[in-house]
């Protein structure tokens, strides 16, 4: 599937909260459950008013603008006994390609830094390309090997 990725911009919010939202209708089809489930998505409009300004985070978008996923980044300074990490809070995505390209954004972004550590969110496991084979410490991290 062919995608462009950028960082994500605040003109990129509502987009991305239907995205969310579409997702969220798709997955569980009852109204109210849906409520609940809102309160506590990693994709809400909090949460992505915290994360956008940073400029730490991705998107993918395919030839006619649509998303295909995006990730939610920020460092994480003298974490875990490392100095520099990247914390990627959240991840979502349509397809386990896209999936894979989104965590390759995340692990090529921390060795430009020079940072130590990709922390992905918990169930992500990131099928590794032959370019570049980080070190998995946990279904957690990825240390970032030079």
């Amino acid at each position: 599937m062919s995608a462009s990725f950028q960082i994500i911009q605040s003109s990129d919010l509502e987009d991305i909260l239907e995205f969310e939202h579409r997702i969220m209708e798709k997955n569980i089809p009852d109204e109210s459950e849906r409520m609940f489930q809102s309160w506590h998505s990693r994709g809400r409009r909090e949460s992505l008013s915290h994360y956008l300004p940073m400029g730490w985070s991705f998107i993918a978008r395919d030839k006619d603008n649509k998303i295909l996923g995006y990730f939610l980044g920020q460092p994480l300074l003298f974490f875990d006994g490392f100095t520099q990490s990247l914390w990627v809070e959240h991840i979502q995505y349509t397809d386990s390609s896209i999936l894979d390209q989104l965590c390759e954004i995340a692990y090529k972004l921390s060795r430009e830094k020079h940072f130590q550590k990709v922390y992905f969110p918990k169930g992500i496991k990131p099928a590794y390309s032959e370019s570049w084979k980080p070190e998995v410490n946990s279904a957690w991290t990825a240390k970032v090997s030079r």
